[in-house]
């Protein structure tokens, strides 16, 4: 799972019961009895689970998810996009409109 959906998971519990009632505990290591939150991961026993939890990989992660995560605006800006849908002055003056006037071109023959 990625950080964003792990977020989700520490503030809505709502959202981490609809995650880990997706799996069927039959596949799950443990039979799905230990699972961290923080890593997304389940494990096979409570001592293993202990284990990780001492490890660097879930204090890594803690770490991360302390970062609050980026919104969708923020990473449109990020990249260039223009989000505020704002009338944009330059288009504006340089768009003018023009008419021309088509000379008659040949193209229709007068049969009379």
């Amino acid at each position: 799972r990625d950080l964003d959906q792990i977020h989700l998971d520490l503030a809505d519990q709502k959202h981490l019961l609809q995650h880990k009632n997706s799996k069927a505990p039959e596949d799950l290591p443990g039979l799905g009895q230990f699972y961290c939150v923080e890593c997304a991961k389940w494990f096979e026993s409570e001592h293993s689970m202990i284990t990780h939890r001492k490890g660097s990989t879930h204090r890594r992660q803690v770490k991360a998810l302390k970062a609050e995560p980026y919104t969708q605006k923020e990473a449109e800006a990020a990249i260039g996009l223009r989000t505020d849908n704002g009338p944009r002055l330059a288009a504006k003056e340089s768009t003018k409109d023009m008419e021309v006037e088509m000379e008659n071109s040949g193209f229709l023959e007068d049969t009379t």
